[in-house]
């Protein structure tokens, strides 16, 4: 299988893995042939891409980290709880207890065995939904990095359903923020990033107040735009007096915003945002929690489609450990791109005059 833009995409084409809702129910099921009034309702929904078949990659196998099930109700609860929350917030209701620990501790252990039961080295996200659904899908994907990183780091299961908790709620305070300024399309004003900004507080009250709720998950919420140099918000803590879980949580976030398509940014691709977040080592990130991060994601999952600066296109079929930003491709296209009769390889970590330019297909 490989990914391709939808806009790419030619009636007669097979799909090679599913199509999910905003909750995570099964749009398009794998192997439904395209039709024309598919893609163009694919195109509504803004689904920029899908796997489909392909024979010249049908030996590359693409797995989610997570199973549908354990993705559906994720993000089915994520999205009802938070909702409920903005709702309360716009008639002005008194905000009500929400159980949160019970809510999300049986999430967190389907999560957590669905990671750790993986059958790819690096954690891989490939999952593909409709429309720009970032709050939802953002909470669950940070907190999927930020566990990836925690067993990385030798977490006690505990410890790891702590992390898991804290960075799946890491911006629930953002449901006591307008809306109209969650959703602005344009820059914001001063007074607008403020107002933003106190998520952090309002997460970190939401969450210490809730039964069964670990304190230190509720730190995630409160401490996950501190920096090691102290320039962050909203105390300025440097170094360890921000706890690991909140930096590690920090780092999801960031590359998980840097790499998300938003109505007012193209993403970035993973090496760049990789490479912003080195810029930053031992000013805004740790180092070695860096290192762990970039050993525990793929940059470029398998079935991706890809440009080499070479001009040449094709599709990653293996990653490198230790070089993941430096994956093996296989070519499709030439520099013309023209489809060339004999796809051949091209292992990065040894053709080191080749990079990875852009995303393509």
């Amino acid at each position: 299988m490989r990914r391709i833009s939808v806009k790419s995409c030619q009636p007669g084409m097979i799909l090679a893995k599913p199509i999910f809702s905003d909750v995570g129910l099964v749009l398009l099921g794998k192997s439904v042939e395209l039709n024309e009034t598919m893609i163009n309702r694919l195109l509504q929904f803004e689904v920029d891409y899908v796997y489909i078949q392909d024979n010249r990659t049908d030996d590359i196998e693409v797995f989610d980290v997570l199973s549908d099930k354990t993705r559906e109700t994720a993000l089915k609860t994520i999205k009802q709880t938070f909702q409920e929350m903005f709702s309360n917030r716009a008639k002005h209701k008194p905000l009500i207890k929400q159980e949160f620990y019970g809510l999300f501790k049986p999430i967190l252990e389907d999560m957590l065995k669905d990671i750790k039961s993986s059958k790819q080295a690096m954690l891989m996200l490939s999952a593909i939904y409709v429309k720009d659904l970032y709050l939802y899908t953002h909470s669950l994907q940070v907190s999927i990095f930020s566990i990836a990183m925690g067993i990385n780091r030798g977490y006690t299961h505990q410890q790891l359903i702590e992390l898991g908790l804290g960075a799946l709620l890491h911006d629930v305070g953002k449901t006591n923020v307008p809306i109209e300024i969650l959703e602005k399309k344009g820059s914001l004003t001063k007074e607008e990033y403020e107002e933003v900004k106190k998520h952090s507080i309002h997460g970190f009250d939401m969450l210490r107040s809730e039964y069964g709720i670990p304190l230190l998950s509720a730190h995630c919420a409160f401490q996950h735009h501190e920096r090691l140099n102290g320039g962050g918000y909203p105390r300025g803590l440097k170094g360890e007096e921000i706890h690991e879980y909140a930096r590690i949580v920090g780092i999801a976030d960031v590359y998980d915003a840097l790499t998300a398509k938003r109505v007012y940014k193209d993403p970035s691709l993973p090496h760049e945002a990789l490479e912003y977040l080195y810029t930053r080592a031992e000013l805004d990130f740790e180092r070695t929690l860096l290192d762990n991060f970039k050993k525990t994601v793929a940059l470029y999952p398998l079935g991706i489609n890809v440009k080499l600066s070479s001009g040449e296109s094709g599709v990653v079929v293996d990653v490198n450990a230790n070089l993941p930003d430096r994956p093996v491709v296989r070519i499709l296209e030439d520099e013309n791109n023209l489809s060339i009769s004999e796809p051949y390889e091209v292992d990065l970590s040894k053709e080191l005059s080749k990079v990875i330019v852009a995303f393509s297909g």
